[in-house]
């Protein structure tokens, strides 16, 4: 971030935002917002207690499943679909159907037909996060140049050979993209299945803290969450940087 021609180090905005939020909660503006400083020492204090470590596994759990699932299902379905005009025709208008509709509406579906507990959540998870997944890895096979692909059959390769040689590591760039902004998705998507199918894990603990108006405890977790969606993304940033070298070699 640069000001007045500085380059601030990184990072910088968050330090910001985080001033900010201590002087709003200073001033009193209101009760839902309390001091940033109290919101970290109040997760510093209930961390470590046996119902934080609970819920965080439990979300935790769903969380890594249910991204798990929509990386392994969408990838293939996503590259399918840019290999095959006959199956994206059949498959892109329900993709954009399911990404642009408000997936909420779906869980008491999902409640009826899988039950109250995790799977229901994962389930969840995942349809949060995979549309998007299938969506990029579809737009990064189109991207790639046909040359390579005649290239691979004129030296025999068999259509699983293209497909893990080719196609992949061609559509790299765009399939990890997918599954970054996935990422982001999956984590809106288990605390909305932990609110509404089962409170359990963080929902619990949302609900728990909203309901007593603790609303330290309410920012602590939120800030976890936070930070865990945060870390994951940039992880997955990096490694975007790191592989754009396929998308200039198409």
């Amino acid at each position: 971030m640069k000001v007045y021609g500085y380059q601030l180090p990184a990072m910088s905005s968050l330090i910001l935002w985080g001033l900010l939020w201590e002087i709003v909660g200073r001033a009193g503006v209101t009760f839902f917002i309390p001091p940033l400083s109290d919101v970290l020492y109040t997760l510093y204090t209930v961390i470590g207690t046996p119902a934080f470590v609970k819920a965080m596994s439990e979300t935790a759990y769903a969380f890594v499943v249910g991204v798990f699932s929509a990386v392994v299902i969408g990838v293939p379905v996503g590259i399918l679909m840019g290999k095959s005009r006959l199956l994206d025709e059949l498959l892109l208008p329900w993709v954009n159907i399911f990404l642009s509709a408000p997936l909420t509406a779906l869980v008491p579906v999902l409640m009826v037909l899988f039950g109250f507990g995790m799977k229901s959540i994962i389930i969840t998870t995942t349809l949060f996060a995979i549309w998007i997944i299938i969506l990029n890895s579809r737009a990064g096979v189109m991207q790639i140049n046909r040359s390579l692909v005649d290239m691979a059959r004129s030296f025999g390769a068999s259509p699983m050979d293209a497909f893990f040689k080719i196609y992949f590591w061609a559509a790299l760039p765009e399939i990890l993209g997918g599954i970054r902004i996935g990422v982001i998705r999956a984590v809106k998507g288990v605390i909305i299945g932990q609110l509404l199918i089962s409170i359990v894990g963080f929902g619990a603990l949302f609900e728990l803290y909203s309901t007593n108006f603790l609303m330290k405890h309410f920012w602590a977790v939120l800030l976890v969450l936070f930070a865990m969606a945060f870390t994951i993304s940039e992880l997955l940033a990096y490694l975007e940087r790191r592989v754009s070298y396929y998308a200039a070699k198409r």
